[in-house]
């Protein structure tokens, strides 16, 4: 009985907790996410070229390369809650930069607001990923972790419908306008649909600062990484992170897993409209990717880890990405957008898998570690970029050899969507092997 009451006490405990952090995951999925409607709206009314468009996922996810590390110091000072609250204020900060950026309607104003909320989102998932991970028992790292990816998910799903009814409604006459249009006409239209920015990022930023100031009065319990302990020599006297070549295999392994989740839930609207789909209907497809990584979260709450271990989740979702992706390069039309969508199967599970598997055994490195693993999610500021590049240069060949804009543009996107299987693979990698080298001499 004394048993079971304990079980029940430790539920409680951790209820509330784990209901205020999904909260935040929530948030950061809803900011995060609606990058698949800001990028075709941003290629639009500044005129750019698809790998330049792109450059909206490089600025929000390469301030995790920039500030990771120093978000571990400040967390480090001044603890999980205050980071928290601090990191929703600077993002916050960032949705105001929207402001003058629509009235400049200057790409790189919007770019360094998209980087500032980047800058708080890296403290808030710097302070928010170690936190629910070491909430509880380890083994269930990624059944938590699960749950803040379904409260991620469906924000982002949300975000993605909101902001691509503000942002791409009528998208498709302007742009058959601009080009009929007098140089003057042309900017006044572009300067409207900037300005469609206004009413959701100042709500987002009053959000956000509101939520700042609330995180401080949270009922967060302190928590801290447990100190394995281990009669080998080599486990005491592993004194850096250095020392932890499964830390290192982690990192790479969410850098490429981050890289490909972008594009699978970033580039699918601007994939749709290249096959000719409009604006009106792709501004959907966002939704239909993360509504199934949402059921594939509630899938791993429920499997694991009774049924099915972290590391069988791993190797099944990256097995399920190679295969998905090939189906991509095979199928056109609708058919390979919905294989982009199931792409959203194949990622769910990899970022809750990765952190328990990788943070496993770190003990006081715990936080330095975190650092790292979010620095990984700079691979979404270079992997989708590296996509963009793959699809111009391809277009520009096919255009060169004599085909039709529309048709070199739908045959690029779909053929540059291989830059997928290396990145599965290396997760496949990391899910068998990777994950078990805790040494740099011995396997483990």
């Amino acid at each position: 009985m004394a048993q079971i009451s304990n079980v029940k006490k430790e539920h409680q405990n951790t209820l509330i907790p784990i209901i205020i952090i999904a909260g935040l995951f929530f948030i950061f999925g809803f900011v995060t996410w609606i990058n698949g409607a800001l990028i075709p709206f941003m290629k639009t009314i500044n005129e750019l070229t698809d790998a330049q468009s792109y450059l909206v996922a490089s600025a929000s996810y390469i301030s995790f390369v920039v500030m990771a590390l120093p978000a571990s110091y400040i967390l480090n000072k001044i603890g999980y809650r205050k980071g928290m609250s601090l990191g929703l204020i600077i993002m916050g900060i960032g949705a105001l930069v929207f402001i003058p950026a629509a009235e400049a309607r200057t790409y790189w104003v919007f770019l360094s607001g998209i980087f500032i909320q980047g800058v708080g989102m890296t403290l808030l998932q710097t302070a928010a990923n170690p936190y629910i991970t070491i909430l509880g028992p380890i083994e269930s790292g990624a059944r938590r972790i699960a749950i803040m990816g379904i409260a991620n998910k469906v924000a982002g799903a949300l975000g993605s419908l909101i902001f691509g009814a503000l942002l791409l409604s009528g998208i498709d006459d302007v742009k058959d306008k601009l080009g009929t249009v007098s140089v003057e006409e042309k900017s006044q239209l572009l300067d409207t649909m900037a300005n469609s920015v206004f009413t959701p990022y100042i709500t987002m930023a009053i959000v956000l600062f509101i939520l700042g100031v609330l995180i401080r009065k949270a009922p967060l319990p302190h928590v801290e990484a447990a100190v394995v302990e281990d009669s080998s020599e080599g486990e005491k006297t592993k004194k850096n992170i250095f020392q932890f070549p499964h830390l290192w295999l982690g990192v790479l392994t969410l850098f490429v897993y981050v890289g490909a989740e972008v594009i699978a839930g970033d580039t699918i609207i601007a994939y749709g409209i290249s096959l000719g789909f409009s604006a009106e209907d792709a501004k959907f497809f966002t939704t239909f990717t993360l509504m199934a990584m949402v059921a594939t979260y509630a899938l791993g709450v429920f499997l694991i880890p009774k049924y099915i271990k972290q590391g069988t989740a791993l190797k099944l979702s990256a097995l399920l990405g190679i295969i998905f992706s090939s189906c991509i390069l095979l199928t056109t039309g609708f058919t390979s957008i919905l294989f982009v969508a199931a792409l959203g199967v194949a990622n769910a599970l990899v970022w809750p898998a990765v952190w328990p598997l990788t943070l496993e055994g770190l003990g006081k490195h715990t936080k330095t570690a975190s650092a790292l693993l979010i620095m990984a999610i700079s691979g979404g500021a270079i992997i989708p970029p590296l996509y963009g590049k793959l699809v111009d240069s391809n277009k520009h060949e096919l255009i060169a050899n004599g085909i039709k804009e529309a048709e070199a543009l739908s045959t690029a996107a779909t053929s540059s969507y291989w830059i997928l299987i290396p990145c599965y693979a290396i997760i496949l990698f990391f899910a068998i092997w990777g994950h078990k080298y805790k040494s740099w001499f011995k396997k483990n």
